[in-house]
């Protein structure tokens, strides 16, 4: 696939899982928050569209998979980000797309993918992760390094990684206990590949309603919600508060079908927004999933 189209497939999954209304506990068309509002997420998705291109330009020119410098490119997207946000929207977002641009670029057809994340967070550098922390900085985003004795926000971060040759993987691999994004990326992503694109792509490819990609985004949403507690909420307020929340979304799912169904997300919405409760990771692992959803469908 060319990097071209694969950059816009990228791009569109990022509107569309900002689209998703009502997506319960997150930004969404008709729910601002104080420090971000929905515009700020579509600008994202339009300016990361370079970087995405780039990236999957890369990896299909390189013969070593080390030099398709995937922590170069989470710090250049978010960082351009930044020239126009001065809030962190898609740091999560990055880090599960721009390997993913990259594998779909060297495969040869949509099963491939999967295989080839792998490969290439396997083969990521100590430069990969000395970027990584440079853009975790930038986005102002915490839950990565706080835990563990590579710090990100230490002044001597950097030089730690290099004296103790930690590559990206490597630190992912230590976060993975309490990130799941750090888990998917170092696990090939199963949550993505095995829970959330069969879910949006079931229901796209089922349903003729007019409205069908808005309502498969919400159904992917709140599928993975269910299933996978959120480790942004679990950070910030315990394991037993993000595994209550998935088990609100599970009860709510029960009636996906019928009529009441908007309703009760709506009055969820509500609850997640009131208590502050912010399912962030949720959402990053559903644009992943919608970005692999069109990537099979124009592969």
């Amino acid at each position: 696939m060319e990097a071209k189209e694969i950059a816009k497939l990228a791009q569109i999954a990022s509107v569309l899982e900002v689209s998703g209304w009502p997506k319960p506990g997150n930004v969404h068309r008709t729910r601002n928050y104080d420090d971000m509002v929905f515009q700020d997420f579509a600008i994202s998705a339009v300016v990361i569209g370079n970087t995405m291109e780039e990236v999957a330009s890369q990896a299909k020119e390189i013969d070593d998979l080390s030099k398709a410098e995937l922590g170069k490119y989470i710090f250049q997207a978010v960082d351009e980000t930044n020239k126009w946000i001065e809030t962190n929207t898609n740091l999560g977002i990055m880090m599960m797309c721009i390997p993913i641009a990259a594998a779909a670029s060297i495969s040869n057809s949509f099963d491939e993918i999967q295989e080839n994340v792998g490969r290439l967070m396997d083969a990521t550098t100590v430069e990969d992760a000395v970027n990584l922390y440079d853009a975790i900085n930038v986005a102002d985003a915490g839950g990565m390094g706080d835990q563990d004795e590579f710090d990100v926000m230490s002044e001597k971060a950097k030089d730690e990684l290099r004296a103790n040759n930690q590559t990206m993987f490597d630190v992912l691999e230590i976060s993975a206990g309490w990130d799941r994004l750090a888990n998917e990326l170092t696990n090939k992503m199963p949550v993505c590949f095995e829970i959330g694109y069969p879910c949006f792509s079931n229901f796209w490819k089922s349903s003729d309603d007019v409205d069908v990609i808005n309502k498969a985004t919400v159904l992917t949403f709140m599928t993975i919600l269910s299933q996978i507690p959120d480790t942004l909420i679990s950070r910030k307020y315990g394991n037993e508060v993000a595994e209550n929340v998935s088990k609100k979304a599970s009860e709510i799912l029960e009636f996906k079908d019928d009529d009441s169904f908007l309703e009760k997300l709506l009055e969820f919405d509500d609850y997640l927004y009131d208590n502050k409760l912010n399912p962030g990771t949720t959402a990053d692992l559903t644009a992943a999933s919608i970005f692999l959803s069109y990537l099979a469908d124009n592969f």
